[in-house]
């Protein structure tokens, strides 16, 4: 059995981001009966969609969880909603900025996670390890691979879902609005092995 770990590269002017920081440390690992493969995709809007199907396509993964970098976010962030809209804040690594646009026109306006995120929340918070649910993935790159995941396994057995990392305290300390949260790289992948082992658990 396979799980997809996928990761975004560095946006916005930073030169890392924590989401392909994480991920790539768990790339080859087993869990259970399961081998994590991670992919690390552009921030992009739909060349992130080429990525991400090329990837499911080679792997034909049984679950699949997407990581991203949120900024201001004090916690590893569980979304739960995934929203068919697109509305850049700021432009994509290749100057891409759509406004008030659909993900997929006459799609659902919204889908849900298929991870058990309200379980690996509270599995985090015993380790002490701050966690939260999140209703908003944003309308960015995140959330446009999000929704595009949710909306190509909706009829199939294969469980997805969005997970937000806060930056990393070399980022917080230069952030360019100001100082804001952070977590250390050691906690996240803590983090991240505690919800592979979770969700590698037959039981």
């Amino acid at each position: 059995m396979t799980i997809l770990l996928t990761g975004f590269e560095p946006f916005a002017g930073e030169s890392i981001n924590p989401s392909w920081q994480v991920a790539r440390g768990f790339d080859g690992q087993h869990f259970g009966g399961h081998q994590v493969h991670a992919r690390v995709l552009p921030c992009v809007f739909q060349e992130s969609l080429r990525m991400i199907d090329q990837a499911i396509t080679e792997l034909n993964p049984n679950m699949v969880i997407a990581l991203g970098q949120a900024e201001g976010r004090s916690d590893v962030s569980f979304e739960r909603f995934a929203v068919n809209l697109d509305h850049a804040r700021i432009p994509d690594n290749q100057g891409g900025q759509p406004q008030e646009q659909d993900i997929i026109p006459g799609g659902p306006t919204a889908y849900t996670t298929t991870l058990p995120i309200q379980r690996l929340a509270e599995r985090l918070k015993r380790a002490g390890i701050p966690a939260s649910l999140s209703l908003s993935a944003g309308t960015f790159v995140c959330n446009h691979v999000f929704y595009h995941l949710q909306h190509r396994f909706q009829t199939t057995p294969v469980r997805s879902g969005f997970i937000h990392l806060p930056v990393l305290p070399e980022q917080a300390s230069r952030w360019k609005t100001g100082p804001v949260p952070s977590m250390t790289l050691d906690t996240m992948t803590q983090a991240l092995k505690l919800i592979l082992n979770e969700l590698s658990d037959p039981s």
